[in-house]
């Protein structure tokens, strides 16, 4: 996780897309919790109708149209509910497009920030380092942390939104039946710390096996008229295979994990709305609470549902951009050993005398010069 604080200069950067896109998760939640109390209000509506008792009203909806018939009052619920789903609609846009264009943003400022690092390394990085490798980095790696900046950051503020908008109306409503309704989620959130670890290892296993086949396939390809003139087409097709094999075996693993992890997931959420249902009669029966307070609870099991699912998949969108991130990281903060020190201009004057001298490249070994030696007086030219 240490390897995302990288990113954290480009927040900054465009720190006022990101508040405004948190700002319109807010409100985009804030009118998708007021049709819970408006079902509320209308079930409980129809119960005092059905059964002649009077339901007191516990929010402003009730008394708004309290003095309307039976049948214009179902109908102005209808109408608001379907209004303060176009507003949720409209604001759920205004999130994604700020939050979303955000991270495409960031994007094209990293992959800049790594292209203009590679400009400035010298050829022996370029030799220690396979092109399939640097390319998967610039591509692959930067995308997984793309969509840890874009739904990772997005869907993390609208699951911790929820959670501030909801649960203290539960509360208020009835403490036992939210306990009740709540208990699965420790268990998940502890089921999750657990499984990120795995789902992280085998995320940096399958992001690893991918640029080998990168490098194999790119090398292979620029190599294929001397790999065609030795007759090693099998050969290389063999290697290809079995690279394409094991990633897809830790591509398996990984796909296993979360084949257990959200089945798991979705039956602890299902546990809630089984328990808001059983306590829910009990305290309705009991007198303690509304039949309306029950379809409003389970309304808001529902609005919890697909955040805490999203809990593993922006895990795993996390732990995947950390291990795409640290890879990033060892092609950044490789120093190039190209030093300019001064750009000044120096009027040199006099002769140039070479005597044995030799020369070897370190990286690839190869003798340049041997035993040269030679005198260009001033004024002189050597052709080679």
């Amino acid at each position: 996780m240490k390897a995302l604080k990288h990113l954290n200069k480009y927040l900054l950067k465009y720190k006022f897309r990101l508040l405004l896109g948190v700002l319109f998760v807010v409100i985009s939640n804030i009118f998708g919790l007021y049709p819970a109390q408006i079902i509320r209000e209308t079930f409980n509506l129809v119960e005092s109708k059905l059964s002649g008792k009077v339901i007191e009203s516990s929010s402003f909806f009730g008394d708004l149209f309290n003095e309307l018939s039976f049948g214009k009052a179902i109908l102005a619920f209808g109408g608001v509910v379907f209004a303060l789903a176009i507003a949720k609609g409209i604001f759920t846009f205004f999130m994604r497009q700020t939050i979303i264009i955000m991270s495409r943003l960031i994007e094209f400022d990293l992959k800049n920030e790594i292209f203009n690092h590679f400009q400035h390394l010298d050829t022996s990085f370029y030799k220690e380092n396979n092109t399939g490798d640097i390319m998967n980095r610039i591509s692959e790696d930067v995308s997984k942390v793309r969509m840890y900046l874009g739904p990772g950051i997005m869907y993390t503020a609208n699951l911790i939104t929820l959670f501030a908008l909801v649960i203290p109306v539960m509360f208020s409503i009835n403490v036992k039946l939210t306990l009740y309704s709540l208990t699965p989620l420790p268990i998940l959130s502890i089921i999750i710390y657990f499984v990120s670890n795995r789902i992280n290892k085998q995320s940096e296993q399958v992001q690893a096996k991918l640029s080998d086949i990168t490098t194999l396939s790119q090398e292979t390809y620029s190599g294929i008229r001397i790999l065609k003139s030795f007759v090693k087409e099998a050969l290389f097709i063999s290697k290809l295979n079995n690279e394409n094999e094991a990633y897809r075996d830790n591509s398996m693993n990984l796909v296993r994990t979360n084949a257990v992890f959200f089945p798991v997931m979705m039956l602890l959420i299902g546990l809630s709305t089984i328990f808001t249902i059983y306590i829910g009669g009990l305290e309705y029966i009991n007198g303690n609470i509304t039949l309306g307070n029950i379809l409003e609870f389970v309304f808001y099991i529902n609005m919890l549902t697909w955040p805490v699912t999203a809990i593993g998949w922006v895990t795993s969108i996390i732990q995947r951009a950390a291990a795409s991130q640290k890879r990033i990281n060892e092609f950044l903060s490789t120093p190039s050993k190209i030093k300019n020190p001064s750009n000044e201009h120096f009027d040199l004057k006099g002769n140039i005398k070479f005597k044995e001298v030799s020369f070897t490249y370190p990286e690839s070994g190869i003798t340049a010069l041997k035993n040269i030696s030679f005198e260009i007086k001033q004024g002189e030219t050597l052709a080679i």
